[in-house]
């Protein structure tokens, strides 16, 4: 791939994509500005994608789905994606403590690579570049009312919209030392008659766990 080129998108200013992908431990001529307006830049067009996707989701829906979409470790997982950690310039300390593989550094290059495509070509050409790097992110959101929700709150309202009896969660196992316990419990439905398991760390993870167990079951 030429140095030219990142996700598909071919520069006709290379300087744009190097700056883009220099750290400011690297030169004094870095990627911080372009990050702030790669940052805006990307927030509009995720908007956009969100907004005509789901015609009917509410102001708090579209919200909570960009913030899933932007957040710092889904633009370092998509910076993977495009091979970003391997062409950002380093300084000698982030080089040596593995900053080609930090979230932060990551997120903040994919945002910049965004913001040079915008510069490179214009808003068109950027949203035509970008959004496909979104797409696999996107289809795989869950429906807008289930966003932001967990497991205990969609499973009450699962059964309340059916007026249906609350689930009860038993306390079956508790073990381990004070600072590492770990907890075993049981998610039990009357109507329909089913029971299920959940483990972990606290309680409340414990449960949450056997309340998607529960919803899993329930959807199958």
């Amino acid at each position: 791939m030429s140095v030219a080129a990142c996700g598909g998108y071919r520069f006709r200013d290379a300087t744009l994509l190097e700056r883009a992908l220099t750290h400011r431990s690297a030169a004094a001529v870095h990627n911080e500005r372009l990050e702030f307006l790669g940052d805006a830049l990307v927030g509009a067009l995720v908007a956009e994608a969100l907004f005509e996707r789901w015609p009917k989701a509410a102001e708090g829906e579209l919200t909570r789905a960009r913030a899933e979409l932007v957040r710092e470790s889904a633009l370092a997982a998509l910076a993977r994606k495009l091979d970003l950690g391997p062409r950002i310039r380093l300084g000698p300390g982030e080089m040596k403590s593995g900053g080609h593989r930090r979230d932060s550094i990551l997120s903040d290059a994919l945002e910049a690579v965004v913001a040079a495509i915008y510069l490179d070509a214009g808003f068109e050409a950027c949203r035509t570049a970008v959004l496909p790097w979104f797409a696999e992110a996107i289809d795989a959101l869950p429906p807008p009312h289930r966003l932001g929700k967990d497991a205990k709150t969609r499973l009450q309202e699962w059964l309340q919209a059916r007026q249906a009896r609350l689930p009860i969660y038993t306390l079956l196992a508790e073990s381990g030392e004070e600072h590492a316990k770990f907890f075993h419990v049981e998610c039990a439905l009357a109507d329909p008659p089913l029971r299920c398991e959940g483990k972990g760390a606290s309680r409340r993870a414990a449960e949450q766990q056997a309340a998607e167990a529960v919803l899993v079951a329930l959807m199958a």
